[in-house]
């Protein structure tokens, strides 16, 4: 059987850097090709930029399968958030040029913004932040592109990933946290690095996936009881009426192309995958 080749787009970033340290280990098998912007990135890279390069992308792009994790980050202060269209643009003509494909755009659970219910995939998007709008334009510019030229995409929402959020990842001393009017914090579908290269590990190796996918584990975790669990002080301060108490996506669809076990999802072992991925 054929291995599934791939390239990562934007791998020296936060999940890039999770692939980076677990598929090699063989939660991904086969071959993978990374991809930066900057010389100096690794002797494994290949660098090139993929919206001033697209011929250098093209040539990479062939025979692999896409997973873009590229673009700019929320509260770094850097980047154009249309980067995001942008990127998804040129994966998806580069892959049609290129014979590559599919391609897995990385989302964000942002373009639910303030949903209610458990999130499964055919929801209506509400995005509140910039951050989130600029993920659901590129998912529907992708969707209409991608269409056209007739290149397989799927947006991969992605929940919150342990260690690499604003909770553990985030964590500062004097760090504050919302807490609600029933004395529970924010409550947020979650998955840890290991589990995450996992999941992404076999969702690259399909060709059968629909245009948006859910990625998390089931349930949802709450944001102090993982502190607590990590041993990292927090203060609580009263959440603001504009505070979004609950976000749990579905992952009813990603069971059946993906195993998931509801106990990773236990703060305990989120802690623990973020600090053997640390390690």
């Amino acid at each position: 059987m054929t291995k599934t080749q791939v390239l990562v787009l934007g791998a020296t970033g936060r999940i890039g850097g999770v692939l980076r340290s677990f598929w090699p280990a063989g939660a991904f098998p086969s071959p993978v090709t990374w991809q930066a912007r900057r010389i100096g990135a690794g002797p494994d890279f290949k660098v090139f930029d993929p919206i001033s390069e697209p011929a250098e992308f093209a040539r990479a792009v062939r025979g692999r399968t896409v997973l873009c994790l590229a673009g700019p980050v929320p509260g770094r202060g850097e980047g154009d958030p249309e980067d995001h269209v942008r990127l998804a643009e040129v994966a998806i003509r580069a892959a049609g040029e290129g014979g590559g494909g599919p391609v897995l755009l990385a989302s964000s659970a942002a373009v639910y913004g303030a949903a209610g219910g458990v999130l499964d995939e055919g929801v209506p998007l509400r995005p509140l932040s910039d951050y989130g709008r600029a993920k659901a334009r590129m998912e529907e510019v992708a969707a209409r592109l991608a269409d056209q030229i007739g290149v397989r995409v799927t947006s991969l929402r992605i929940g919150n990933v342990a260690g690499c959020d604003a909770i553990l990842g985030g964590w500062r001393p004097g760090f504050m946290l919302d807490r609600f009017a029933d004395g529970r914090t924010p409550r947020r579908s979650y998955v840890g690095p290991a589990s995450l290269a996992r999941i992404l590990g076999d969702l690259v190796a399909r060709r059968d996936l629909p245009p948006a996918l859910n990625v998390a584990l089931p349930g949802v975790v709450e944001m102090g009881a993982l502190l607590d669990a990590a041993g990292l002080e927090w203060t609580p301060r009263p959440a603001p009426d504009s505070a979004i108490e609950v976000v749990e996506l579905s992952t009813r669809a990603l069971g059946t192309f993906t195993r998931l076990d509801p106990s990773a999802n236990l703060p305990a072992t989120l802690v623990r995958e973020w600090q053997d991925w640390q390690a």
